[in-house]
Formats: structure tokens, sequence, C-alpha cells
């Protein structure tokens, strides 16, 4: 890998992601490995690479991103926002479209936490009336 253009971090629930963009011909590396042997479902291949996409930079950029934390989908939502944030350092004139398609937006919903006398964050144990 040579040296990156920009690098920028995205977030969604617990999954983190560092997103390097470099010159290249539009590979996206995830963890070191190809994109299609880390993320195994096709519409969350395209999801991830939609910020590319949106401005017509997918063959223009190699993505090589470090994620950790969280399962798939959060994963995959992490890349596509720090991508999207990458894009955006590089190219200040795509912000429009980027928000229009609402790439911007860090989605904070997490999981609520479980509250005390109960099973998990809103469901009750059964009631008995006798």
């Amino acid at each position: 890998m040579t040296t990156p253009l920009t690098q920028s971090t995205g977030r969604r629930k617990t999954a983190t992601a560092r997103v390097r963009l470099v010159p290249g011909n539009g590979a996206v590396i995830v963890n070191g490995k190809e994109l299609r042997a880390y993320v195994t479902s096709v519409s969350q291949r395209g999801h991830l690479t939609e910020p590319l996409k949106v401005v017509e930079l997918d063959e223009v950029y190699d993505v090589y991103a470090t994620v950790d934390g969280g399962g798939t989908a959060g994963q995959a939502d992490a890349i596509r926002l720090g991508l999207a944030r990458a894009i955006i350092e590089l190219h200040p004139e795509h912000r429009a479209a980027l928000k229009k398609e609402g790439m911007l937006t860090r989605d904070a919903r997490k999981k609520e936490s479980k509250k005390y006398g109960l099973k998990k964050a809103r469901k009750a144990p059964q009631y008995s009336k006798r």
C-alpha cells in the first residue's frame, strides 16, 4: 500500500472503521482481505461502495479499510460513512451530492441497555395474577 491521500473514520453501533483512499483502479481491501471475501452479502457490498458510485470515482481510488467491533451490517455502515468523509476531504465539491443521499449522517442508533427487574431492555417477566 502506498501513502494514503486521506484517512477518515466512520462509526456505527459499536463498529469503528478507519478508511484510507489511495490512487488506484477501484480495489476495496477490508482488514487485509478482498471485499468479496470479507463482506459476503451482495447488498452490503453495494451499500458499502455507494459513496464512490454516487460521485463516479469508483475506478479512480483504491480503498483500504480497517474495521473492528460490531457485526457485519454495522461494519459495512461504518466503512460507508468513513468513505464518504474521505471523499469530502479530497473533493469538497461532492459534499452536496453525498449529503443529499444521506451518506454524511452518522446513524446514532445503538442497542438499548437492559433495565433491572426486566429480562431485556423492555421485556418484562410474565405477569401472574394468582
